[in-house]
């Protein structure tokens, strides 16, 4: 018996389901052996051109066959990041409304551990991976690629691996972050970088360096603070930029985890946020705007991220080749960007 047979007649094969339906082979046999990781469309192109032809797909043939799971590989830079935690909530939310359970991993900004989620994707046959990758291309993310999993990459990409992302326009929110607190009279503006490791960290960097020119801000390299897109490197950040014989008036957040630490070293250190030091942060965390001084921020959609991640590996499980997405982000003003520096530096 063959991959499938006709009640009465010649045997018929998936391949000729998946030509009356269109599409491919391999996602005809996705439909076909309940694998939910199919668009509604082809799913029904594929059912109805089976119940055209009469086709019955052999069980035992098809366990044998079977090599992938309903389950997807999420893995997070660090999960204790509420981007990254809400990114999480909202692409699993997502999956599941497409019958799709979700494997989570956390990478912790660390390429091993990073590679360690990776091999047990791998090893657990899930049906697609969406990921923040770590670095330059670790040995198991291209493992992932070259087995033909289909893959997503998140809020990061890595030069060189052409795979369909969803990342941030950083650039538009850290211009109007910029323009903001140069009309406002700053003139030194500290900014706290994530690693250059990352996509994210050098692109935002970049964005901000060519912004603080066009407006006329210092170029000062001791205002930059290279940091790893966590906490304690915020809290050195700010430290590392009080401590400069001419401190910034102002203070730019590459993440809500830096801006964070940053938060809490103005806070030992007595700085009025708003009124001695103006601070904006990327990212917008709902208590952002809860505090005493509620913050000024680079805001974007994240559960747009991790809702159109979903969507599209669901594009590229089902043999398509879609677009990259690039969301928009930009500037709220709250009560920590309002007042104008003193005349004289701290």
């Amino acid at each position: 018996m063959n991959e499938g047979e006709a009640l009465t007649g010649p045997i018929i094969t998936i391949k000729d389901v998946a030509a009356m339906a269109g599409v491919s082979p391999a996602t005809a046999s996705r439909v076909l052996s309940g694998n939910p990781a199919t668009s509604p469309e082809a799913m029904a192109k594929v059912m109805d051109a089976a119940s055209r032809l009469g086709y019955h797909p052999n069980a035992q043939a098809r366990a044998l066959r079977s090599t992938r799971t309903n389950v997807i590989g999420l893995l997070v830079s660090d999960v204790r990041n509420p981007f990254f935690a809400d990114l999480a909530h909202a692409a699993e939310q997502a999956a599941l409304a497409k019958g799709l359970v979700t494997l989570l991993g956390n990478a912790n900004e660390s390429i091993e551990q990073q590679d360690r989620y990776l091999d047990t994707f791998i090893s657990q046959r899930v049906a697609g991976v969406i990921a923040a990758p770590q670095g330059e291309g670790s040995p198991s993310l291209r493992a992932v690629l070259d087995r033909g999993i289909s893959t997503v990459f998140v809020d990061r990409t890595v030069d060189g691996i052409d795979v369909p992302s969803v990342t941030i326009n950083s650039d538009s929110g850290i211009r109007q972050a910029v323009e903001h607190l140069a009309r406002q009279g700053h003139k030194r503006v500290g900014y706290i970088a994530g690693p250059e490791s990352t996509s994210t960290g050098r692109e935002r960097l970049r964005s901000f360096s060519q912004a603080a020119h066009d407006f006329g801000l210092s170029g000062d390299p001791a205002l930059t603070y290279i940091g790893d897109f966590q906490p304690a490197s915020g809290a050195a950040g700010a430290r590392h930029l009080l401590a400069l014989p001419q401190r910034p008036t102002a203070l730019v957040a590459a993440d809500s985890p830096m801006a964070l630490g940053a938060l809490s070293t103005l806070n030992r250190e007595g700085i009025r946020i708003g009124s001695d030091m103006a601070v904006i942060a990327f990212d917008d965390l709902e208590w952002f705007r809860l505090l005493d001084t509620p913050l000024t921020v680079i805001a974007h959609d994240v559960k747009a991220v991790g809702r159109t991640a979903v969507g599209m590996l669901l594009d590229v499980i089902d043999g398509h080749r879609p677009e990259s997405v690039v969301l928009p982000s930009e500037l709220i003003v709250r009560a920590s960007t309002i007042t104008p520096p003193m005349e004289q530096v701290l």
